[in-house]
């Protein structure tokens, strides 16, 4: 009798394992996509335009921050008419692209108590500091706010040409997988 309460135990802890998402953090909704209305989506840096009847995954939550944080590094631009959108949330300024700047997805973000913060982001053998500035919103999206872009992914580090300039990456290459830590 022992033996089987110790298998069902551990069958249904397996279970557990199994069906837990990576690194802590489940989607929290979808959200259907529309067509943005003519020029009202930048599709600058690469930026993707929400598409009608796709739907988007969304997210409350990031996976926890540790020395060595796992996030996919993607290209934006936080000077005013670009792929950014509007001013960043952090203090409703634009930033100069040549300034290491980034924004990060809303579970990292944080209700804004990254703001103005740096974050170590490292990649390709090379490490750089970036001020948070902004917000890459994972749980709302396609919409005039968000420049008609998709939510981001609950993964997200949106860094300024600087970031990828001083990692030594190839801005075109869209996004890369890095590791970022509170500095």
């Amino acid at each position: 009798m022992k033996s089987f309460i110790l298998a069902s135990l551990l069958a249904s802890l397996l279970l557990i394992l199994i069906s837990t998402p990576a690194q802590g953090c489940s989607p929290s909704g979808k959200l259907k996509g529309k067509n943005p209305p003519p020029g009202q989506c930048n599709t600058g840096d690469g930026s993707e335009c929400c598409k009608k009847g796709k739907t988007y995954t969304t997210y409350k939550c990031s996976p926890p921050v540790t020395q060595k944080t796992k996030a996919t590094l993607t290209l934006n631009s936080f000077e005013k008419g670009k792929d950014g959108g509007g001013p960043s949330e952090c203090d409703s300024k634009y930033h100069d692209d040549n300034t290491p700047v980034v924004a990060l997805s809303t579970g990292w973000y944080n209700g804004g108590s990254r703001c103005l913060k740096k974050i170590t982001i490292s990649a390709n053998g090379r490490s750089v500091n970036a001020k948070v500035v902004d917000e890459c919103d994972s749980t709302m999206g396609c919409d005039d706010e968000h420049d008609y872009q998709p939510p981001c992914d609950n993964n997200i580090v949106d860094g300024s040409k600087a970031v990828w300039k001083a990692l030594g990456l190839d801005e075109n290459i869209g996004e890369v997988d890095i590791t970022w830590t509170d500095a």
